[in-house]
């Protein structure tokens, strides 16, 4: 797919109707009467979408707006790509699904994923969503070492099972954790947990790390696992030595090193996966979100030395794996391979972290501002001094910014952005112009 905008910049976004429009509301709340449990990003912004084309989204009255957000994270290729499209409707004609058999297009994909994957990835089990991939990974951990305790990071996401969330956050509506699941400080040094100051902390978060893993298990971890990107919580960056030091220690300890890329991996960050920046290769690791540019499909990769212990975990799944999802996941490397999409992540970057850094000079609401690749996130605070958060902007700025025409993602006072790997300077450009002057436009309402 060609990256030249379908139309002319100047004519999109094209609002015509103030949205949520009115057939959006309309068949928005006839689905409310079957569907529970929007995501905050429905529940503020009630849209309705019927077509994507490349970056743009066009809702149900007629309004076209730029994709600020890759459906989630997850079209890195864009909406409707015509090669991936064109795979997908070959594969459909011929052979939908056959349980976990061998079938060309599965070969072909899982060769072509392992090409690209860290130096000795190569043990591959396919699902169709994160969850099962993370759950796949955790037992995947425990068979290769014979042990049972796990350690992960606050705040970071993983899933929505039971394995899978009491590796993050627990909430009442949870229940309690399930037994061997531990919790690490994360390191995040705009909000340091210890209140100190990089580089002068002497990464003190791995210091803690250790310690609490001496004083907390019984000395039976079979893995850490990380997001090495935070991505739910905001695009949240670990201090550049944080991991490498990290896959030292697991090295030493006989831990396994687990990284979750679901999010931040098929070149989200301007790399194939997050971990290349710091030339850390995890001992499993697990894939999702873009690999079939949004259609589903995920994986567990573990390394060549513990791929024999997917035989022992009842590792196929009933959709994992089909022909569908294989050849839109082969399809979506190609398209990234061949449109130089790793390097069109690092141009963005470029233009998109140059305006955020003035923006945080220039508006007293602006916190901090990170990136890598087409992955961002912005946090809003009330005062730069105490870094309290501000809420109650993030949800506006969201707000306003929708209506102007950029689909995009909240967080709370973090604002996060996910544009397509497709998408052009200029359309960039665009949309931070309209996500910053929603941010004036906020700062003026609350007399700052």
């Amino acid at each position: 797919m060609n990256r030249k905008n379908p139309v002319k910049v100047q004519e999109f976004p094209k609002i015509i109707v103030e949205p949520p429009g009115p057939k959006s509301r309309d068949l928005h709340n006839k689905a409310k009467r079957y569907m529970k449990g929007y995501s905050t990003q429905v529940r503020l912004f009630p849209v309705v979408f019927e077509k994507g084309k490349g970056y743009l989204l066009f809702d149900v009255d007629g309004n076209t707006y730029i994709d600020f957000s890759s459906g989630i994270y997850v079209t890195g290729c864009g909406h409707c790509h015509p090669k991936i499209t064109e795979a997908i409707q070959r594969q459909v004609a011929k052979l939908v699904n056959c349980h976990d058999f061998t079938t060309p297009i599965k070969y072909k994909f899982m060769e072509k994923l392992a090409s690209i994957t860290p130096p000795g990835l190569n043990g591959i089990q396919l699902y169709s969503d994160g969850t099962s991939a993370v759950e796949a990974g955790l037992r995947a951990c425990r068979a290769a070492t014979g042990k049972f305790e796990f350690f992960s990071f606050w705040r970071d996401f993983h899933g929505k099972s039971l394995g899978s969330v009491s590796l993050a956050v627990m909430s009442p509506d949870k229940g309690i954790r399930a037994p061997g699941f531990f919790l690490i400080p994360r390191p995040n040094c705009y909000r340091c947990p210890f209140k100190l100051n990089y580089p002068d902390c002497g990464i003190y978060c791995m210091e803690f790390l250790k310690k609490q893993i001496e004083e907390e298990s019984t000395g039976k971890v079979a893995a850490i696992v990380m997001e090495p990107i935070q991505g739910w919580a905001g695009s949240v960056f670990p201090p550049p030595e944080f991991l490498p030091l990290l896959r030292e220690y697991c090295s030493e300890k006989g831990i396994l090193l687990m990284l979750d890329e679901i999010l931040t991996g098929m070149g989200r960050t301007g790399k194939w996966f997050a971990c290349e920046h710091w030339n850390v290769v995890p001992d499993v690791m697990t894939v999702g979100k873009g690999l079939g540019n949004g259609y589903p499909i995920t994986a567990v990769v573990v390394k060549e030395e513990y791929k024999d212990v997917l035989e022992k975990i009842s590792a196929s799944s009933s959709y994992g794996g089909n022909p569908v999802a294989c050849a839109a996941a082969y399809a979506t490397i190609e398209v990234i391979e061949e449109e130089n999409l790793l390097e069109n992540a690092q141009r963005i970057e470029k233009v998109v972290m140059k305006r955020l850094n003035k923006m945080k000079e220039t508006h007293p609401i602006v916190g901090d501002v990170r990136g890598k690749g087409c992955l961002f996130g912005v946090e809003l605070v009330k005062d730069k001094l105490t870094k309290e958060p501000f809420d109650e902007a993030g949800k506006l700025v969201y707000q306003k910014a929708f209506k102007k025409g950029v689909a995009w993602i909240p967080a709370g006072h973090i604002l996060r952005m996910s544009p397509p790997l497709i998408m052009p300077e200029e359309v960039a450009e665009k949309a931070i112009d309209i996500i910053e002057e929603s941010i004036a436009e906020v700062e003026d309402e609350f007399g700052y």
